[in-house]
Parts: C-alpha cells; structure tokens; sequence
C-alpha cells in the first residue's frame, strides 16, 4: 500500500491488533473509518456464574472498538451479519460435524464475512482498501499479488487467509504483517489506547465456553448420533459413543476402552455412525486429497513441490501437489503424517509465500 493519503476502512474486532491497525494508519494520514461485524447475539448463551469468555466479537469487544474509534476521532460503523454468520459459519460448522469432519471456522469467517461481505461495505464507502490486524503480509511478485507469513512467526496468520483471491489482495492491508506482537503491543502503549494491556482472544467465538459439543446439540439436538466404536484393522466392535461429532482424529483420550496398545481416533464414518479406531501406526497417511482449492499462484499444470500444512500449528513437510479437475488437488507427503482430518485446511508454501491451498476431504 502505497503512502498517499487513502480511504480505509478498518475491520475493529475491539482487540489490540485492530485498534493499532486504526491508530497507525490515522497516524500516518490516512481517512481512516472503523467498522465492526456483530456476528453473533451472545444473549442467546446462558453463561453460569456471570463468567466472561475470552472470545473474539462479544458485545464488549463492540464497545472497545466504539471507544477506540472515539479516542482516534475517526468514523465507527457497526455492521450486523448474524444472519449471514448463521447460514455460512455456523450451520457449515455443524454440518461438518455431523458428517464425520472437523471444521475449521476462523477460515471461513476470514473468507466470507471479512473479505467478501466487509470488503463490499468498504467498496460501498468508497474505501481504497480494507485494512484488518492479521499477521501476515500482501506483496506485490510480478504480475500477481503474494500472500506471505507475518514476520513473527509466533503470530503468522497466513494459514487462515489462504482463500484470498488475487482481486481481493489488491484491496486489503496487513500493516502489523511485519511487526512483532511485542512491538505492537509497543504502540498500543505509545499511543494510549485503552486496549493496550487486554488479553488474546481464545476459543471459538460463538462456543464462548469452549464446549463445543453442548453446542451441537443445543443446536441440532443430542442422542441422534450414537453408534459403534469400532477397530480400524479387525473390524471388532470394542464399545458404543453418545455421539460420533465428540471424537476427532487423532484423539486418545476418552475412549474408555481396554485393549494391549493405546489407541486413537484414526477415522469417522459417518454414514454407518461408526467411531473407527486404532493403534498409532494407522494414524499415518501418506496424502490428501483437497477441494475447493485457491491457487495464489498461476494454477500449475504439472505437480508442484511445496511444503504442506495441514493444520494452523503443524510443522510444514514437503510434498508433491498434483491439480486435479474440478477445483481438487492431490497431495503425497514425501514421509507420511499423522492427524490428517477431514473437514480442515491444507495450505502450500514455497519459503514465506502462500502458494495455494483447499480443504481436506
């Protein structure tokens, strides 16, 4: 983003990386215009105790970002997507789940609340670009535009921002892509703001207590899910679950059942509402197969060489990626990985930049 003074709208979450995004770039000049996705009515969850829940988009997080824009001087819009977040967020969450995968929920935010129906607001401002607090970085390669990882590898956001097109890169902004939290942290103090000192958001935010199976079924109701726990390679019945949606891959914990080795969660089949289990080596798979992909990169013709991650904490490992008709990708590990779980994201890199990436089927 160039330094001439633009029009910019600023998606504020009520957090210290949003609110520094404003401050800096009303600093530096800018129009800047505040805006704040209501999401989700937090009225309609029944907290114990009056707790509050460290999640993103809560009512207080609204009311940090008004009083943000208020100490900045500059324009504050609040925008309700509840209906929008039900239909493309949360009944996807729950689909998901009930069809044996593992959603991943901050992508699809990021990809239909954020840089979709938000982007749209700015453009309907007349907003030069959309600017958020993700740590990650938009650069100009060549003809395209490059998604790359935020300098602070402990806060690279790059993995949930995958979906990015090329027409949406040229009209969002990272400007703490390069910045360390602790340096931003820095100039939320420099600056006064009120939300220097406040705490990372945890969790999902329309689960603020974390549980996510109680969720479900307030939901989509409990007791309609129940079936057989099942040995990967035998076949051998070894015991029943309330509910094939609690147990995701890779899973030890909690299984309750008596065998010689430990055993995991290796599989859900959803249609015979049956939990499949194993013992560690049946966790390792040697590829993947992606849909929906977004290629940041000229979509290759050939098999590609890249490293893969296959979920936002994992290790890169190297691999093969193959195109395949209909928006789909192949991809072979060159060792095989554990925890492969349909349902969440895999994304390719060469070095820092974001070549692509799908969900795992």
């Amino acid at each position: 983003m160039t330094m001439n003074k633009k029009r910019i709208v600023v998606a504020m979450s009520g957090g210290v990386d949003s609110s520094v995004t404003a401050a800096l770039l009303k600093e530096q000049g800018h129009e800047v215009i505040g805006m704040t996705m209501q999401i989700w009515d937090y009225s309609s969850f029944a907290a114990k105790n009056g707790e509050t829940f460290g999640t993103c988009c809560s009512l207080d997080d609204v009311y940090d970002a008004r009083r943000v824009a208020e100490e900045l001087d500059i324009p504050f819009y609040v925008v309700n997507f509840e209906k929008d977040f039900q239909r493309q967020v949360i009944d996807r969450f729950c689909d998901d789940y009930f069809s044996g995968r593992t959603p991943n929920p901050c992508v699809l935010c990021n990809q239909v609340l954020k840089f979709e129906l938000l982007l749209r607001r700015a453009r309907e401002l007349e907003a030069d670009y959309l600017a958020t607090g993700h740590y990650a970085r938009i650069e100009r390669a060549g003809e395209r535009w490059a998604l790359r990882k935020g300098l602070d590898p402990a806060k690279d956001q790059s993995y949930f921002l995958f979906t990015l097109t090329q027409e949406q890169m040229q009209r969002v902004s990272f400007p703490l892509g390069g910045m360390t939290k602790d340096e931003v942290r820095g100039h939320a103090a420099r600056l006064n703001l009120r939300v220097a000192e406040k705490a990372e958001s945890q969790d999902i935010c329309f689960v603020p207590d974390g549980d996510y199976v109680r969720f479900l079924e307030e939901e989509r109701g409990a007791g309609k899910m129940d079936g057989e726990i099942v040995h990967v390679a035998s076949g051998q019945v070894l015991g029943r679950h309330q509910g094939f949606y609690r147990y995701t891959i890779g899973q030890r914990r909690g299984l309750g059942l008596a065998w010689p080795e430990p055993l995991y969660v290796v599989g859900i089949d959803a249609g015979r509402r049956q939990v499949l289990v194993g013992e560690k080596s049946h966790l390792a798979v040697a590829g993947l197969t992606l849909h929906q992909v977004n290629w940041a990169i000229a979509e290759p013709s050939e098999p590609l060489r890249t490293a893969c991650r296959i979920r936002y904490r994992h290790h890169e490992v190297t691999a093969t990626v193959t195109p395949l008709p209909d928006g789909r990708a192949e991809v072979l590990f060159d060792e095989s990985q554990n925890g492969v779980t349909p349902g969440q994201a895999a994304v390719f890199y060469d070095g820092d930049r974001v070549v692509g990436g799908g969900w795992i089927e």
